[in-house]
């Protein structure tokens, strides 16, 4: 059985260090780690397949702008026969604080576009999701091009290790379940980073 982990964001050097696109850092941590190369242009996505520990992993980037993110969720889940349980998608949440990390399987969107998308294409809100947290403007009518901006350079360490721990907690997902990865990696603010020396 496959294991489909996708992260979302936007293609296109112009979104490629947004807060929009954690979702797709974390899978080419994955990639890197794991010896997985995303050179399969196909699906409306870059992806590439492989074994980790004895499991089939599939890592995918949809190719479609993150409105439309279901396309590629779909299509990937119908062509590999994923089980719904077996979907992990990674992404930005702009109602927690930056550096946050939460996992559940299930619930809704709270207006994220690209998982509104891909529970209307697959016709389930059952799978696994991985949030970033963003933290959000205080200015509301700011919010789409918060998510579009890139990171501030003074968050460039913080993210960085969310990045690493986002990695390890979808990791462990595959390889030991939802309920472990809660246990080990799940936090509420940034007291697991590493203090500089």
């Amino acid at each position: 059985m496959v294991y489909l982990v996708i992260g979302l964001g936007n293609p296109g050097k112009r979104y490629e260090s947004t807060r929009h696109n954690v979702g797709f850092m974390v899978v080419e941590k994955l990639a890197d780690r794991w010896k997985i190369e995303l050179k399969h242009n196909s699906f409306n996505a870059l992806w590439g397949k492989g074994g980790v520990d004895g499991k089939s992993v599939l890592l995918a980037k949809p190719q479609t702008f993150m409105n439309l993110s279901g396309t590629a969720a779909r299509r990937l889940q119908s062509f590999f026969k994923t089980d719904i349980s077996r979907l992990i998608v990674i992404h930005d949440d702009l109602d927690l604080p930056f550096g946050s990390i939460r996992m559940k399987a299930g619930g809704g969107t709270a207006g994220h576009k690209g998982l509104a998308s891909i529970e209307s294409d697959l016709g389930s809100s059952d799978f696994i999701r991985v949030r970033l947290g963003i933290g959000k403007p205080v200015d509301k009518s700011r919010i789409e091009g918060y998510v579009l901006e890139p990171f501030r350079k003074e968050d460039q360490v913080v993210l960085q290790q969310v990045i690493e721990r986002a990695a390890d907690a979808s990791a462990e997902i595959v390889l030991n379940g939802l309920q472990k990865a809660i246990g080990k990696y799940q936090t509420k603010n940034m007291n697991f980073l590493k203090k500089e020396d």
